[in-house]
């Protein structure tokens, strides 16, 4: 059985563990907003959107530039690339984007003051 690189293993780790982390700390400031009548936090509504948005478009490149790599290394190599370590790359560089978002987030929403 083969398994996923170390880096592949850490950021899915982090998206396993960080995510919903990030989740709860969103929902305990629109609570806590929504208890005590606060005005809304448009700064972050709109940045829990546009940060999906522009992590999709950068996985979106970064896969189809790890394909061209592998598909490329492959021909170069006269088919005798490892089929795992190719699908290991594109995994990782599909997941990449979303987990550096996540663990920026969880940084900067566990400072943030109440």
């Amino acid at each position: 059985m083969t398994y996923p690189s170390r880096k592949l293993s850490k950021d899915l780790a982090t998206l396993w563990i960080e995510a919903p982390m990030v989740i709860a700390m969103r929902m305990q400031q629109m609570w806590m907003t929504a208890m005590t009548g606060g005005g809304v936090n448009m700064t972050e509504f709109n940045r829990m959107v546009s940060e999906k948005m522009m992590a999709a478009a950068e996985s979106a490149v970064a896969t189809n530039i790890a394909m061209t790599q592998q598909n490329i290394a492959a021909m170069t190599k006269g088919g005798s690339a490892s089929s795992h370590g190719a699908a290991d790359a594109v995994a990782q560089a599909m997941v990449k984007p979303y987990s550096k978002r996540v663990r920026s987030n969880v940084r900067r929403l566990s400072k943030q003051k109440g």
